[in-house]
C-alpha cells in the first residue's frame, strides 16, 4: 500500500528532513523509517555507484530499514546534483531505475511507502507522481552543513602542540627514572602529578569527560601515552561507550588476558562491534571531543590511536562519513594500524551498531 502525501505535505516534510538527519544531505539517499505516522530519525547512504546493481543496492538499503524496531513504512529522499531530463513523454527524474527498485524492494518487505522525493539544484519532485513537475526548493538553514560538516579536527596551534610534546617528554623521563629508581628531585611536578593520576586509569579516563574541550597539556599527553598502548586504548573505548564500572572490568579483563590468555567477557568484547545496550549519546559526544582534541594536539606518530578512537565514536554516534574521514587520516600516517583496518572493514561494509536501529539519526555511509 502506498500513501502519497499531498504536494504541500511533501514540501513540508522535505523541509524537516535535515532536522531528522542532523545535517543537510548532499549526494545522498536518505531513508526515513516510520512507525505509523511518525518518522524515527533518518539513515543516509551514498548514492549508488555505477558498479553496484540497482537490486543489490536496494536490498542493502531496505535491509537497514527492516532492522529498525517497529518500522512499518519508509520515505525515500534522493539528493543529487543531476538535473532532471525533459523528454517528449515528460520529466524523467535522476536515478529513477534505482528508486523504482528501492520501492519494489520496500513493498516486498511489507513496508508502506510514505513518499519518494528527489531534490536537485533545479528543484524537487516526487517519484510517485505519474507526471512529475519540479517545485521550488523549501527554505533551509543557510548555515546547515552537509554530512561532511564537522569532520575536520579542531585547530591546534603550534604552542599547544609544543606544550603537549614537552609534557610527553617529561612523562617519559619520569617513567624512565621511576623504572630505574633514580628520582632526584629535578622532575617536573606536573609530570609527577600525572603519574599519580595514571595509577587509576579508569578514573583518569572518566575525569576527561567532565571538561572535554578544556584539557591541559599534561592531561592530553597522559591520554596519548595511554592510547598508544592497545591494552589501555581498548579500555578507553569500552569505558567511554559504557560506564566507569565497565571500564574497571575491561582493565581487569585486559590484564587477565595478557597474563593468562583468559577470554574477554562477551559483553565487553562485543562493544567494538556495536553489540549491547544503547550508549549514552552525551557521553559518546564528550568522549569524541576528547579524542579529536588529543589527535589535533598529538605528534604525528601518536595520532593513529586517538583518530581511530574518534572514528569509532563517530560510527557509534551514527556518523559513518565522519568515521571514514578519521580513518583516512590514520591511513595517511600508518596504513597498517590494526584497529583502524578492522574498523575500516566494518564501516566500508555499511555495518551499523545494533543501537543504530533503536534511536536517532543515522549516517550509514
Amino acid at each position: 500500500m502506498t500513501t502519497l502525501l499531498r504536494a504541500s505535505d511533501s514540501a513540508e516534510f522535505l523541509g524537516l528532513v535535515p532536522a531528522l538527519a542532523g545535517f543537510a544531505p548532499s549526494q545522498s539517499l536518505v531513508l526515513l523509517p516510520f512507525h505509523g505516522s511518525r518518522a524515527h530519525g533518518a539513515m543516509r547512504l551514498d548514492l549508488p555507484r555505477d558498479d553496484v546493481s540497482p537490486e543489490d543496492y536496494a536490498n542493502a538499503a531496505i535491509g537497514l530499514i527492516a532492522k529498525v524496531e517497529g518500522a512499518d513504512a519508509v520515505a525515500i529522499v534522493v539528493y543529487c546534483d543531476d538535473i532532471p531530463c525533459r523528454t517528449p513523454d515528460g520529466l524523467v527524474l535522476p536515478l529513477i531505475v534505482q528508486v523504482d527498485e528501492l520501492l519494489g524492494c520496500a513493498e516486498d518487505a511489507g513496508l508502506r511507502i510514505v513518499d519518494a522525493l528527489c531534490v536537485t539544484p533545479a528543484g524537487w519532485s516526487s517519484y510517485l507522481e505519474d507526471d512529475p513537475e519540479l517545485a521550488a526548493l523549501p527554505a533551509s538553514d543557510p548555515l546547515a552543513g552537509d554530512q561532511h560538516a564537522g569532520a575536520e579536527l579542531p585547530v591546534a596551534d603550534l604552542v599547544e602542540k609544543e606544550h603537549v610534546g614537552r609534557a610527553l617528554r617529561d612523562i617519559g623521563a619520569m617513567l624512565d627514572r621511576e623504572a630505574h629508581s633514580r628520582l632526584d628531585g629535578s622532575e617536573n611536578p606536573l609530570a609527577i602529578a600525572t603519574l599519580v593520576m595514571l595509577e587509576d586509569i579508569p578514573e583518569f579516563f572518566e575525569t576527561l569527560l567532565d571538561s572535554p574541550d578544556e584539557q591541559p597539556p599534561f592531561a592530553t599527553a597522559a591520554l596519548l601515552w595511554c592510547l598508544d598502548r592497545p591494552l589501555l586504548r581498548d579500555v578507553a573505548l569500552v569505558q567511554w561507550a559504557t560506564s566507569f564500572d565497565d571500564g574497571v572490568r575491561t582493565l581487569e579483563a585486559q590484564y587477565a588476558f595478557a597474563d593468562t590468555g583468559s577470554a574477554i567477557p562477551d559483553d565487553l568484547g562485543g562493544v567494538f562491534l556495536g553489540h549491547g545496550p544503547s550508549p549514552d549519546v552525551d557521553r559518546l559526544r564528550h568522549a569524541l571531543t576528547v579524542a579529536r582534541l588529543a589527535a589535533a594536539r598529538a605528534p604525528r606518530g601518536l595520532r593513529p590511536a586517538p583518530l581511530t578512537i574518534a572514528a569509532w565514536l563517530s560510527w557509534a554516534l551514527g556518523h559513518a562519513t565522519h568515521a571514514e574521514h578519521h580513518l583516512q587520516l590514520v591511513r595517511e600516517i600508518d596504513p597498517e594500524y590494526g584497529l583502524a583496518e578492522l574498523l575500516g572493514t566494518i564501516v566500508g561494509a555499511g555495518m551499523l551498531p545494533e543501537w543504530a536501529f533503536r534511536r536517532g539519526p543515522r549516517d550509514a555511509a
